[in-house]
């Protein structure tokens, strides 16, 4: 299935994938292919996606929406910062980058927190 995730910056993502996980407004849900057509909102967190090739990409989002139909996911975020590098010096600057995101987004200590474990944990398996 296919994926666009864009911000009003640019596409920061954009390819073939297995699986996805979003931050969506009444909890998190996963996408498969052949998912039922659904429209929703994101709420500060990460989207986990399982790419066609094994590997994993980890994106912080700040808020936005998401457009599932059966064989493409179209999401419209405010802010992204993809959780990714070359060199642990530069996955160390995207954490913190990807932190200061939610941390910008959310009053709420609690979803801080749990967003900022979950980077730091999809970090170490990059």
């Amino acid at each position: 299935m296919k994926i666009s995730i864009v911000t009003p910056l640019g596409k920061i993502f954009e390819g073939e994938i297995k699986e996805a996980t979003f931050p969506g407004s009444e909890g998190e849900f996963g996408v498969l292919d052949g998912h039922a057509p659904l429209v929703t909102t994101l709420n500060p967190g990460v989207i986990t996606l399982k790419k066609v090739d094994g590997g994993e990409e980890v994106i912080a989002v700040n808020w936005g929406y998401v457009e599932v139909t059966p064989d493409h996911i179209n999401v419209l975020v405010d802010g992204a910062v993809p959780v990714a590098g070359s060199s642990e010096s530069e996955i160390a600057e995207a954490i913190e980058r990807a932190k200061q995101l939610i941390k910008d987004a959310t009053d709420s200590d609690a979803l801080v927190a749990a967003v900022e474990a979950k980077i730091e944990s999809a970090a170490r398996s990059i």
